[in-house]
């Protein structure tokens, strides 16, 4: 049968090609953006490793709260970088709420695998949980509606680039943060 184990193949796929190619990124710029890659792949490899099916790698009990320490010092951290601009802010919760997973996985009565699990059992506040998936699902439809083609009117000129209107970010960045962002929302709809 191809259930949960092979989307959560997938997804750790995924994540794993994403922080891959968030950490060669950081080679390839400087300042601001370079650290935002930076923590980006520790989101993508993180995302990664929690979507592995239990079959594979069942963690110890006490790697959730290693899990949630590592994710609670990348909060901290958007904390103090969320002055410096917005997108601070989307890696703020994206931390927050790989914590919160954690925990969640990590409470007593959760299945104590993977998110890919966490359907068989409860986990985590369901108003918290629809919340971050609100929040995710937005951002999805507004990066990949980033991502869609500009067409030009009916005898009008040529469009000139194409959906990317953020500063810093290429296509290929964009595409990189959308599928983290869908990965979020596949971890949380199990939660």
């Amino acid at each position: 049968m191809h259930g949960p184990a092979l989307s959560g193949w997938l997804l750790a796929a995924l994540c794993a090609v994403t922080g891959l190619y968030c950490l060669l990124r950081t080679r390839a710029c400087a300042g601001e953006e370079r650290r935002a890659a930076g923590g980006e792949a520790v989101m993508g490899f993180g995302m990664a490793f929690m979507a592995l099916p239990a079959a594979v790698l069942t963690p110890p009990g006490w790697s959730w709260a290693v899990y949630a320490a590592v994710f609670g010092a990348t909060a901290l951290h958007g904390l103090l970088a969320v002055r410096r601009g917005g997108h601070h802010l989307h890696h703020l919760v994206g931390s927050l709420a790989m914590v919160y997973m954690a925990v969640a996985m990590a409470a007593p009565g959760a299945p104590g695998a993977h998110a890919g699990h966490a359907a068989a059992g409860a986990g985590g506040i369901p108003v918290l949980t629809g919340g971050l998936l609100l929040y995710y699902v937005v951002y999805v439809l507004r990066a990949g509606a980033r991502l869609v083609p500009a067409t030009a009117p009916a005898g009008g000129p040529a469009p000139t680039g194409g959906g990317t209107a953020r500063a810093g970010g290429s296509e290929m960045t964009l595409a990189c943060r959308l599928s983290m962002a869908l990965g979020m929302v596949a971890m949380l709809v199990t939660l």
